[in-house]
Protein backbone atom coordinates (compact mmCIF):
# COMPACT_ATOMS: atom_id res chain seq x y z
CA UNK A 1 0.00 0.00 0.00
CA UNK A 2 3.14 2.18 0.79
CA UNK A 3 4.67 1.27 -2.14
CA UNK A 4 1.13 2.63 -4.44
CA UNK A 5 1.07 6.19 -2.04
CA UNK A 6 5.03 7.00 -2.94
CA UNK A 7 4.41 6.13 -6.54
CA UNK A 8 1.36 8.24 -6.57
CA UNK A 9 3.00 11.34 -4.96
CA UNK A 10 5.43 10.74 -7.65
CA UNK A 11 3.61 10.95 -10.31
CA UNK A 12 1.90 14.07 -8.44
CA UNK A 13 4.75 15.62 -8.08
CA UNK A 14 6.30 14.84 -12.15
CA UNK A 15 3.20 16.39 -13.12
CA UNK A 16 3.43 19.71 -11.46
CA UNK A 17 6.99 20.25 -12.55
CA UNK A 18 7.29 22.57 -15.61
CA UNK A 19 7.86 20.66 -18.70
CA UNK A 20 11.17 22.07 -18.89
CA UNK A 21 12.37 20.21 -16.23
CA UNK A 22 11.01 16.82 -17.49
CA UNK A 23 12.92 16.67 -20.49
CA UNK A 24 15.70 18.33 -22.14
CA UNK A 25 14.93 21.79 -23.86
CA UNK A 26 14.27 21.73 -27.20
CA UNK A 27 15.54 24.12 -29.89
CA UNK A 28 12.83 26.84 -30.43
CA UNK A 29 11.56 26.64 -33.99
CA UNK A 30 14.09 28.67 -36.48
CA UNK A 31 11.35 31.42 -37.27
CA UNK A 32 11.00 31.80 -33.34
CA UNK A 33 14.80 32.69 -33.14
CA UNK A 34 16.54 36.23 -33.11
CA UNK A 35 17.84 36.77 -36.47
CA UNK A 36 21.17 38.46 -37.10
CA UNK A 37 20.33 42.34 -38.59
CA UNK A 38 20.59 42.05 -41.43
CA UNK A 39 23.52 44.44 -43.38
CA UNK A 40 22.50 46.23 -46.54
CA UNK A 41 24.58 45.15 -49.79
CA UNK A 42 27.28 47.50 -50.52
CA UNK A 43 26.63 50.13 -52.82
CA UNK A 44 28.17 49.33 -56.04
CA UNK A 45 30.78 52.54 -56.59
CA UNK A 46 30.56 54.71 -59.66
CA UNK A 47 33.60 53.19 -61.16
CA UNK A 48 31.66 49.54 -61.19
CA UNK A 49 28.42 51.10 -62.48
CA UNK A 50 30.41 52.57 -65.56
CA UNK A 51 32.11 48.86 -65.88
CA UNK A 52 28.47 47.14 -65.78
CA UNK A 53 27.69 49.74 -68.36
CA UNK A 54 29.73 49.24 -70.75
CA UNK A 55 28.92 45.57 -70.88
CA UNK A 56 25.21 45.75 -70.49
CA UNK A 57 23.34 43.29 -73.19
CA UNK A 58 20.77 45.06 -73.75
CA UNK A 59 19.60 48.65 -73.79
CA UNK A 60 17.17 48.11 -70.86
CA UNK A 61 19.57 46.90 -68.86
CA UNK A 62 21.62 49.91 -70.03
CA UNK A 63 18.79 52.41 -68.90
CA UNK A 64 18.35 50.99 -65.44
CA UNK A 65 22.57 51.30 -64.94
CA UNK A 66 22.42 54.87 -66.31
CA UNK A 67 19.87 55.87 -64.26
CA UNK A 68 22.00 54.76 -61.65
CA UNK A 69 25.12 56.73 -62.85
CA UNK A 70 22.60 60.11 -63.21
CA UNK A 71 21.57 59.56 -59.53
CA UNK A 72 25.06 59.84 -58.58
CA UNK A 73 25.88 62.57 -60.87
CA UNK A 74 23.21 64.65 -59.49
CA UNK A 75 24.75 64.78 -55.91
CA UNK A 76 27.73 66.85 -55.03
CA UNK A 77 27.96 66.52 -51.61
CA UNK A 78 26.94 69.64 -50.77
CA UNK A 79 22.59 70.20 -49.64
CA UNK A 80 23.07 73.75 -50.83
CA UNK A 81 24.50 73.21 -54.12
CA UNK A 82 21.89 70.03 -55.11
CA UNK A 83 19.10 71.91 -53.54
CA UNK A 84 20.08 75.19 -55.78
CA UNK A 85 20.55 72.56 -58.38
CA UNK A 86 17.02 71.20 -58.16
CA UNK A 87 15.49 74.41 -58.45
CA UNK A 88 17.17 75.73 -61.53
CA UNK A 89 16.12 72.60 -63.15
CA UNK A 90 12.49 73.72 -61.83
CA UNK A 91 13.24 76.73 -63.83
CA UNK A 92 14.11 75.20 -66.39
CA UNK A 93 11.23 73.34 -67.00
CA UNK A 94 9.25 76.50 -66.45
CA UNK A 95 11.47 77.95 -69.58
CA UNK A 96 12.69 80.37 -67.36
CA UNK A 97 15.96 80.38 -68.58
CA UNK A 98 17.74 83.70 -67.07
CA UNK A 99 16.47 81.89 -63.75
CA UNK A 100 18.20 78.70 -64.28
CA UNK A 101 21.68 80.13 -65.17
CA UNK A 102 21.86 82.35 -61.96
CA UNK A 103 20.80 79.69 -59.85
CA UNK A 104 23.66 77.14 -61.39
CA UNK A 105 25.96 79.80 -61.23
CA UNK A 106 25.72 79.76 -57.90
CA UNK A 107 25.53 76.55 -57.56
CA UNK A 108 29.51 76.56 -59.64
CA UNK A 109 30.23 78.54 -57.05
CA UNK A 110 29.99 76.48 -54.21
CA UNK A 111 30.78 73.00 -56.36
CA UNK A 112 32.96 74.47 -59.22
CA UNK A 113 34.20 70.92 -59.53
CA UNK A 114 30.63 69.46 -60.03
CA UNK A 115 30.60 68.02 -63.39
CA UNK A 116 26.51 67.53 -63.51
CA UNK A 117 25.96 71.31 -63.08
CA UNK A 118 28.69 72.59 -65.92
CA UNK A 119 26.46 70.01 -68.07
CA UNK A 120 23.34 71.38 -66.73
CA UNK A 121 24.69 74.63 -67.40
CA UNK A 122 25.72 74.07 -70.96
CA UNK A 123 21.78 72.73 -71.68
CA UNK A 124 20.21 76.01 -71.18
CA UNK A 125 23.31 77.50 -72.53
CA UNK A 126 22.09 75.67 -75.75
CA UNK A 127 18.40 76.55 -74.83
CA UNK A 128 19.26 80.47 -75.15
CA UNK A 129 20.92 79.76 -78.27
CA UNK A 130 24.44 80.37 -77.75
CA UNK A 131 26.24 77.27 -78.87
CA UNK A 132 29.93 78.86 -77.89
CA UNK A 133 28.72 78.94 -74.38
CA UNK A 134 27.47 75.75 -74.32
CA UNK A 135 30.14 74.14 -75.84
CA UNK A 136 32.94 76.10 -73.59
CA UNK A 137 30.41 74.37 -70.11
CA UNK A 138 30.40 70.58 -72.16
CA UNK A 139 33.96 71.06 -72.12
CA UNK A 140 34.25 71.47 -68.34
CA UNK A 141 32.14 68.57 -67.51
CA UNK A 142 33.95 66.02 -69.77
CA UNK A 143 37.39 67.44 -68.16
CA UNK A 144 35.99 66.99 -65.03
CA UNK A 145 34.01 63.54 -65.28
CA UNK A 146 35.10 61.99 -68.63
CA UNK A 147 32.24 59.45 -68.92
CA UNK A 148 30.30 62.05 -68.66
CA UNK A 149 28.19 60.39 -71.96
CA UNK A 150 25.35 63.01 -71.88
CA UNK A 151 27.78 65.57 -72.07
CA UNK A 152 29.34 64.30 -75.17
CA UNK A 153 26.30 63.36 -76.47
CA UNK A 154 25.44 67.02 -76.19
CA UNK A 155 28.35 68.08 -77.78
CA UNK A 156 28.44 65.93 -80.62
CA UNK A 157 24.65 67.66 -81.26
CA UNK A 158 25.78 71.15 -81.25
CA UNK A 159 29.10 69.50 -83.13
CA UNK A 160 26.31 68.45 -85.45
CA UNK A 161 24.61 71.35 -85.73
CA UNK A 162 27.76 73.54 -86.62
CA UNK A 163 28.16 70.87 -89.50
CA UNK A 164 31.42 69.66 -87.98
CA UNK A 165 31.06 65.94 -88.35
CA UNK A 166 34.02 65.00 -88.43
CA UNK A 167 34.02 65.85 -84.64
CA UNK A 168 31.04 65.08 -83.99
CA UNK A 169 31.18 61.56 -84.82
CA UNK A 170 33.77 61.41 -82.76
CA UNK A 171 32.03 62.73 -80.03
CA UNK A 172 29.53 59.94 -80.71
CA UNK A 173 31.47 57.26 -80.81
CA UNK A 174 33.09 58.32 -77.05
CA UNK A 175 29.52 58.16 -75.86
CA UNK A 176 29.31 54.47 -77.73
CA UNK A 177 32.96 53.54 -75.84
CA UNK A 178 30.93 54.17 -72.45
CA UNK A 179 27.26 53.21 -73.21
CA UNK A 180 27.31 51.06 -76.05
CA UNK A 181 23.21 50.62 -76.38
CA UNK A 182 22.10 54.02 -76.28
CA UNK A 183 19.78 53.31 -79.48
CA UNK A 184 19.53 56.70 -81.17
CA UNK A 185 23.50 57.30 -80.84
CA UNK A 186 23.82 54.25 -82.83
CA UNK A 187 21.94 54.97 -85.44
CA UNK A 188 23.29 58.70 -85.74
CA UNK A 189 26.57 57.00 -85.86
CA UNK A 190 25.39 54.27 -88.50
CA UNK A 191 24.58 56.75 -91.01
CA UNK A 192 27.44 59.58 -90.35
CA UNK A 193 30.56 57.21 -90.12
CA UNK A 194 29.62 56.21 -94.08
CA UNK A 195 29.81 59.73 -94.89
CA UNK A 196 32.94 61.00 -92.05
CA UNK A 197 34.90 57.79 -93.21
CA UNK A 198 34.01 56.23 -96.59
CA UNK A 199 31.58 54.10 -97.38
CA UNK A 200 33.31 50.74 -98.28
CA UNK A 201 33.81 49.29 -101.19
Amino acid sequence: MRFFACLLTLILVSAALPSSAQEPARPKDTKEQVQPPRTRPRASTLDELFDRLGKAQSEREAEGISSLIDRRFSRSGSDTADLLLKRAAEAYGKKDFPLAIELIDRVLVLQPNWAEAWYKRATVFYQLDDPVGAMADLHRAIKIEPRHFNAWTGLGHILMASDDKVHALEAYRRVLAINPQMSDVKTIVSHLAPEVDGQDL
